[in-house]
């Protein structure tokens, strides 16, 4: 019986660190990893691009998609406040780009 309970002690203190290993794996692959932060800043700017797309006229430059587009503001409405005002903040997407990847 003392034998049969070492072995299962065993086995759960095997599982045990199974778990542990694979759940700092999983921390570090969603969030300690330095990719994670490359990836978060390639989704917002491909959010850019696309509102940007949709909403041209909203700094001025005319655009025939905006025509189109307005029915989406109301579903975008809190997203394009921020957007408008990260937009206004940082310089060109061009510039950002330019500068993560070091062109001068």
């Amino acid at each position: 019986m003392s034998d049969r309970r070492a072995r299962l002690a065993r086995r759960i203190a095997a599982f045990r660190e199974w778990v542990e290993e694979w759940a700092h794996g999983l921390w570090h692959g969603m969030v300690e990893h330095p990719a994670s932060e490359k990836i978060e800043k390639e989704a917002e700017d491909v959010e850019d691009a696309f509102l940007f797309a949709c909403f041209a006229d909203a700094f001025g430059i005319p655009s025939p998609i905006s025509y189109y587009t307005v029915e989406l503001l109301p579903s975008l409405g809190d997203e394009f406040e921020a957007w408008e005002r990260r937009m206004w903040d940082r310089g060109s997407l061009l510039e950002r780009k330019g500068q993560q990847y070091h062109v001068h």
